[in-house]
């Protein structure tokens, strides 16, 4: 097949592409020009700079596909770029998916498990759970309302479905994206770690599942594609066992997230960016993001690894490529 992907140059997205091109698929993704593209390297790809925002190069781009996966998303965990994040997350998924339905082809809309309320009892949220969301910050709000920009295509007659994936952890993370957790744990002395946890998950899983989704996935349904359910300080142990530095020992105490995410609120006033620790990002770190995969697992044959495996191999990619001065030896 002839397959669209988004995002390609991300971390879910260039290991997707690696899955695909194993499969003999012919796969078109959308780069920027300023983009950096070295996860891409060497493959046997074709780039477009179509702008993903723009309804006439949309058009062009979706011309001779026999199916799209849809992974690009702008990603601010935090109070500012709500406009920018609707205008990306919302707008890019309208666009394809009503292109997708004009040409009668199947879409993957890569969601996230985000877009589902916590599980504030302990108890892992299923595709079925109702509650409030998470939060009202601008990655929440807007990849809440490309879902329902989604659904709304569906309801026309698009043939679409969406996957929302846990915390994903593995090799090719050139970004980094979820490595710099475990980056800054390598080169820091953490005695806590957050208060919450998250559904942990080897990224190779997450790229077979949407896989299996593209052949599948029923339309109009969502799956979560999650893994093991941690505690932040259960992972950051493991992180810190693969690189082989010493483990956090406590969880943060709520009252010190808060503190420190309204303390960052206060200096982001001042700074051109906002910081990455603020009132929205420490209180996401209190809760348990945690998820069943059952549904994923029996409609499509869904596989969850090991995490310590993901986790070893993140960093021995992380070491290989030089992200890290650590030499093998040091872990």
């Amino acid at each position: 097949m002839r397959i669209l992907v988004t995002g390609a140059t991300g971390f879910l997205g260039n290991n997707l592409v690696r899955t695909l091109l194993e499969q003999n698929h012919e796969i078109v993704t959308t780069v920027r020009t300023s983009s950096d593209q070295r996860s891409l390297d060497g493959l046997k790809i074709e780039k477009s700079n179509s702008s993903l925002t723009n309804p006439k190069e949309v058009g062009l781009l979706v011309a001779d596909l026999d199916l799209i996966v849809h992974s690009a998303a702008m990603i601010q965990v935090g109070w500012s770029n709500l406009k920018s994040s609707r205008k990306f997350n919302v707008g890019a998924t309208e666009l394809l998916a009503q292109a997708a339905r004009r040409k009668n082809i199947r879409m993957i809309h890569v969601s996230t498990v985000d877009t589902f309320p916590s599980a504030g009892d302990g108890q892992p949220v299923s595709e079925s759970t109702t509650g409030p969301p998470k939060s009202t910050c601008s990655y929440v709000v807007s990849k809440r309302e490309a879902e329902a920009a989604f659904f709304s295509e569906i309801d026309r007659g698009l043939d679409g479905v969406i996957v929302n994936p846990g915390f994903m952890v593995g090799p090719n993370d050139w970004k980094p994206s979820s490595g710099q957790m475990m980056l800054a744990i390598s080169k820091t002395l953490n005695y806590f770690a957050p208060a919450g946890g998250c559904s942990v998950v080897d990224v190779r899983d997450v790229a077979d599942g949407i896989v299996l989704a593209m052949r599948k996935g029923r339309a109009g349904e969502n799956y979560i594609l999650g893994g093991e359910n941690l505690t932040y300080l259960e992972l950051w142990q493991k992180m810190a066992a693969a690189i082989g530095c010493s483990k956090p020992k406590k969880q943060l105490p709520n009252w010190i997230a808060a503190t420190a995410g309204r303390f960052g609120d206060l200096i982001s006033k001042f700074t051109p960016t906002e910081l990455a620790v603020n009132s929205a990002a420490t209180a996401m770190g209190q809760m348990n993001h945690w998820y069943s995969s059952q549904k994923a697992i029996d409609e499509l044959g869904y596989k969850i690894g090991d995490v310590d495996v993901a986790l070893n191999d993140a960093w021995k990619w992380f070491q290989a490529y030089g992200y890290t001065k650590r030499s093998s030896s040091d872990s």
